[in-house]
């Protein structure tokens, strides 16, 4: 694969000699105590020769989304420096056990960024899955898991791959947190972090736009229910959830139908006396054993929970749990940005934001890289990103705030419609996704997603609902794979 930045670095990884060299810092050391429906283009390529300024930008996290970002805005011919509070890449690949608050906070975050489980395997396929320019194949000579729907040790091999491959590494800031970001007077944003493990010191440096990837996958949402404070039981989010031996003989009550549920029921159930899943979704008469599994069964959500331990489902059946296990997914969180970021969080909505990613009133100098979900996410981090730093570099230009807002409105109008709540604008399910990635596509000069990828997509989805326990391991769509590998020909 080609890439024009394998030049010698310096601390913050920006070549030598390069236009993307670092400006003089611009830092001091403080105390730590002190004071729409994807309509016809918006934006447009600007001529080939537009002046493309070289600026310095910081990059919030390390993991896949901040990665990319990295990638693209380096090969704009941008400064990014990038701050990873952990001592490696890989964000929400990172495995990690649960920190020692997690005991005392089940239902919290407990300072562990990763929501990995010691079983997990990628739901899609490696080729669906991988980078646009750097297949995720089973021929990389790093490879250990070879599956087509590997460990998550696998994709983070394969992430540690990308960093060294586009010579990523020089750039990342390790264990260094984020702590605060801040407009100033000037337009420039100020950027606070500290160095783990350094008490009492901060760092502040200045930079002329701030790239937000800190993913979406470490504030645990929590269920709501009746009678649960007095309910004598133990209760704790699947961010905390690491293998099933704790439950064993044990009686669990699983929250959630989506791929953490699903993941976790069944590792849950090769131990446990029973394990009981309540999905909201569920008709109220629900209940029933899941089939290949004689201690599963499928409720209705939980309607309240007792002081003697029972906890009753919405059609009246009850059973006496000793876990109640909450697979009910997470909250956007950014503890770093203030008032000055123009963006608020409610009903787990980023608020406004234009096409996920900017916003509006701060437009393009602040911007965020992963926020939808229910995507195939490192193509779409990689277009996002590759959008962000043509636009950032003056090559790319957006619509005015009006038109922004405009297009925010129209998504709202369509959640509205279907009768959605708030918290699913940025849910992308169904086909959206590809007609949002091939409009960011359309905007950079980029080729669309490959045909095969999205039949790819499209056929995993169906063998997943026909094959539920099976699907990692038995599919039909080897056809679609001779594609993709004769499509990856061209990377290699």
């Amino acid at each position: 694969i080609a890439d024009t930045h394998m030049n010698e670095t310096n601390r913050d990884g920006i070549a030598h000699g390069s236009s993307t060299e670092k400006r003089p810092a611009e830092a001091r050391r403080i105390q730590a105590n002190s004071g729409s429906q994807l309509r016809k283009p918006l934006c447009s390529l600007l001529p080939a020769s537009m002046p493309s300024p070289s600026l310095r930008l910081a990059v919030v996290g390390a993991g896949a989304a901040g990665l990319a970002a990295a990638r693209e805005l380096r090969r704009e011919g941008h400064a990014p420096v990038v701050f990873e509070r952990a001592a490696a890449v890989g964000g929400t690949w990172l495995y990690a056990s649960p920190a020692p608050a997690a005991a005392a906070d089940p239902l919290g975050a407990a300072a562990t960024h990763s929501s990995l489980y010691a079983s997990l395997r990628t739901n899609l396929p490696r080729e669906v899955m991988g980078f646009l320019d750097f297949p995720f194949t089973a021929a990389r000579g790093s490879v250990v898991d070879a599956r087509r729907f590997p460990g998550h040790q696998e994709v983070l091999r394969y992430l540690e791959d990308f960093t060294q491959r586009f010579d990523l590494y020089g750039l990342v800031r390790f264990q260094t947190e984020v702590v605060g970001v801040r407009r100033e007077a000037g337009g420039r944003w100020a950027v606070t972090s500290r160095k783990l493990g350094e008490k009492g010191e901060q760092d502040e440096e200045l930079y002329d736009a701030v790239v937000v990837c800190n993913g979406h996958y470490s504030e645990p949402r929590v269920a709501s229910i009746p009678g649960a404070d007095a309910w004598p039981g133990k209760q704790m989010h699947s961010h905390n959830y690491r293998v099933p031996e704790p439950f064993l003989d044990q009686v669990v009550i699983v929250i959630g139908a989506s791929a953490s549920a699903v993941d976790i029921s069944r590792d849950i159930a090769s131990v446990a006396k029973e394990v009981h899943i309540a999905d909201r979704s569920a008709p109220t008469s629900t209940c029933e054993q899941q089939p290949e599994y004689d201690n599963m069964w499928l409720h209705s959500m939980i309607d309240h929970a007792q002081g003697d331990g029972t906890v009753v489902f919405q059609d009246g059946s009850s059973i006496k749990a000793d876990v109640i296990m909450h697979c009910t997914g997470y909250l956007y969180d950014f503890p770093f940005l203030g008032d000055d970021s123009t963006i608020t969080v409610d009903d787990n909505c980023v608020d406004p934001l234009y096409k996920h990613v900017f916003p509006i009133e701060v437009a393009p100098d602040l911007s965020f890289i992963g926020v939808p979900w229910k995507v195939i996410p490192f193509p779409l981090f990689e277009l996002q990103s590759k959008w962000v730093a043509g636009i950032l570099s003056g090559r790319i230009k957006l619509p005015s705030k009006d038109e922004m807002m405009e297009d925010v409105k129209a998504i709202y109008s369509r959640l509205e419609t279907r009768g959605w709540p708030k918290r699913y604008t940025h849910n992308f399910s169904g086909g959206y996704q590809f007609e949002y990635d091939d409009w960011l596509a359309e905007q950079c000069g980029h080729p669309p997603i490959e045909e095969w990828r999205k039949l790819m997509y499209a056929a995993n989805a169906k063998n997943k609902a026909a094959r539920p326990e099976r699907y990692r391991d038995e599919w039909d769509d080897d056809g679609l794979v001779a594609l993709a590998n004769e499509d990856f020909k061209k990377y290699f």
